[in-house]
């Protein structure tokens, strides 16, 4: 009996228009325009360091194609085997390509096999360039042959926008002393610090406080085990 599996799709909660687009104008556009095409187009592929917002994008486009009322299949490095097409989806997102042990990398290379011969549309991402990627030869050639997207990090500015816009939603003032040890003193990839801001906006709750940088460094130290080093020393900014 073929087994038919469920979409694993994550929590709608991201959509394009939370997203600082900074320069990466041109994927956004495209991933927003694969919700518009009649049928499959041609896969896509979205690579970039840890933190920088891919699966962000993946989740947007998945709430896009949810939204349209279209089914989507959701997989990545850690979901459970076996994998296998519904050929009621309209769209299947592979996200974390490059943690595939073996057994997923032949998981995946059999559902974008399918996907394709069902005009199901495919998008994948990465920490690296399909070229890059540890994979079987067949399924690193795959993911990069269709149109791939090295998302850029955003600037300083851009960062600090993104911060804002965050902390408004979750009705956090956060200062500008809050905010210059946010960029000076952890690391500076979008994904940790909206984490961060998430961790932050319930410690504050829970103390009573307002958010202020002695609030961040108690939370940092208690983070951490007690110790004050986290809170304090400054890291280098990710390149």
């Amino acid at each position: 009996m073929k087994q038919i599996p469920l979409p694993i799709f994550p929590p709608p909660a991201d959509d394009f228009d939370q997203w600082v687009v900074g320069r990466n104008g041109a994927a956004v556009q495209h991933l927003r325009g694969l919700g518009l095409t009649l049928g499959a187009a041609t896969p896509v592929y979205l690579w970039g360091e840890a933190g920088i917002g891919k699966t962000h994008l993946l989740r947007a486009l998945a709430a896009q194609h949810h939204a349209e009322g279209e089914r989507v299949g959701w997989f990545d490095a850690a979901t459970p085997l076996p994998w296998g097409l519904d050929e009621g989806w309209g769209l299947v997102v592979v996200d974390r390509c490059d943690a595939l042990d073996a057994d997923h990398q032949q998981a995946a290379f059999a559902l974008f096999v399918d996907a394709e011969t069902h005009g199901v549309q495919w998008v994948a991402a990465g920490r690296v360039p399909p070229v890059d990627l540890a994979l079987r030869d067949d399924l690193r050639s795959r993911l990069g042959w269709g149109h791939v997207f090295g998302l850029q990090p955003l600037a300083e500015g851009e960062t600090r926008a993104a911060l804002r816009r965050e902390a408004d939603r979750r009705g956090i003032f956060l200062s500008d002393e809050v905010m210059d040890y946010l960029l000076t003193h952890l690391r500076r990839d979008l994904g940790h610090l909206m984490g961060l801001l998430g961790r932050l906006d319930g410690f504050a709750l829970a103390e009573q406080r307002v958010v202020t940088v002695p609030l961040l460094k108690k939370m940092l130290s208690e983070e951490s085990g007690g110790s004050a080093t986290q809170a304090s020393a400054p890291v280098n900014p990710s390149p």
